[in-house]
């Protein structure tokens, strides 16, 4: 039997994907372990598929001031000795990585111990962590042929972003015994991002009268961001996180507004839900959601709102667009033909671990 360890975390955008193949993993006959940090929202996560899980310390590596940048390279250090000592212990056949500055020591010492490595890039350029990393990989895993410029050696490879099947086999009605919504009014589902957006967040609930009177609203805010002021408004629904009901949720809702996370993205095309994407400003950010939101809105799948612009009014206005050109949006992603990127990644597994 074939090992793989797989790692990457720090957000549920690092830890999605790696859910979305442990089942075609499990089919194909690999043992399969995850490494991570000792306390992220990865552990809780893997946890509950019953896989092993060994965590290592973390440090990020910043591109601004913080005292913690004089404290963390000393953690990343421990974390390679930590994964080293794990990699020689497990002794896997392949480490697949979804990113994240978790994966990085990971990463490297894999490469150290000359096990075959593969990794998954899902913005359009890539981030410090995974260009920390590609030196190391075998192969680099990509959602936008545009990216392969930016991977030296060949060694990209455009497969998509393994997606959960369950996520294809929502049941609307499931989703309203949840909410206690109902069928007589489309519904918004707004995504901030599993660590929430302050920005989104406020800007939906200042318009929340206005799309009340069209709309019903199901809200995943992010932690610590529920308004208590706003329990038991009629037709609006506020959620910290979904895991299980979430393929519900997308199957009853009509529209979505979300941040601009490329495996969110992905799932909206998957599903092809008409949508709003309001991408992480540059501001607070590398820019990638910005190149993602421009990337999907040029090929006729999204609206891009620039959080620089988000107001009240233009909210509105975007919906508004949304819903009169609805059957246009999901035209264009229904024809997109999206790859089977669970099948193609397990194909390079297969390949590289030989």
């Amino acid at each position: 039997m074939k090992h793989i360890v797989l790692t990457g975390g720090g957000t549920a955008g690092h830890v999605t994907p790696n859910i979305a193949l442990i089942p075609a993993l499990k089919k194909a006959g690999y043992e399969i372990s995850y490494i991570g940090s000792y306390n992220g929202m990865e552990k809780q996560l893997i946890e509950a598929e019953g896989i092993p899980y060994y965590g290592i310390a973390t440090g990020k590596l910043r591109r601004y001031m913080d005292i913690k940048n004089f404290t963390d390279p000393f953690r990343v250090l421990k974390g390679i000795v930590e994964a080293r000592r794990l990699i020689r212990r497990l002794k896997p056949d392949v480490v697949f990585s979804k990113g994240g500055f978790v994966a990085v020591p990971v990463v490297l010492a894999s490469g150290k111990q000359h096990v075959p490595t593969l990794i998954h890039e899902s913005d359009m350029t890539p981030g410090l962590a995974n260009r920390i990393c590609i030196p190391y990989a075998t192969k680099v895993c990509c959602n936008f042929p545009e990216t392969a410029a930016n991977i030296p050696n060949q060694k990209a490879v455009v497969t998509g972003t393994p997606l959960r099947a369950e996520l294809l086999k929502g049941d609307a009605e499931k989703g309203r015994a949840f909410t206690g919504l109902t069928a007589d009014k489309p519904v918004i589902l707004v995504m901030g991002g599993s660590l929430g957006s302050v920005n989104v967040n406020n800007s939906i609930r200042g318009a929340l009268d206005e799309l009340l009177k069209n709309f019903q609203i199901v809200h995943l805010c992010g932690k610590d961001h529920l308004d208590a002021d706003l329990e038991g408004t009629e037709g609006y629904r506020q959620y910290e996180y979904i895991r299980e009901e979430l393929p519900d949720l997308f199957a009853m809702c009509d529209y979505v507004i979300s941040r601009a996370g490329a495996n969110a993205i992905c799932e909206l095309l998957a599903l092809a839900k008409p949508n709003i994407l309001i991408p992480l400003s540059a501001q607070a950010s590398r820019g990638d959601q910005i190149l993602n939101a421009h990337s999907f809105e040029k090929q006729g799948f999204s609206i891009v709102l620039e959080e620089e612009n988000l107001t009240k009014e233009t909210l509105l206005d975007a919906v508004e667009k949304l819903t009169v050109n609805k059957e246009m949006y999901i035209r264009a992603m229904t024809g997109s033909g999206h790859t089977d990127a669970i099948e193609t990644i397990l194909s390079l597994i297969e390949e590289i671990s030989k």
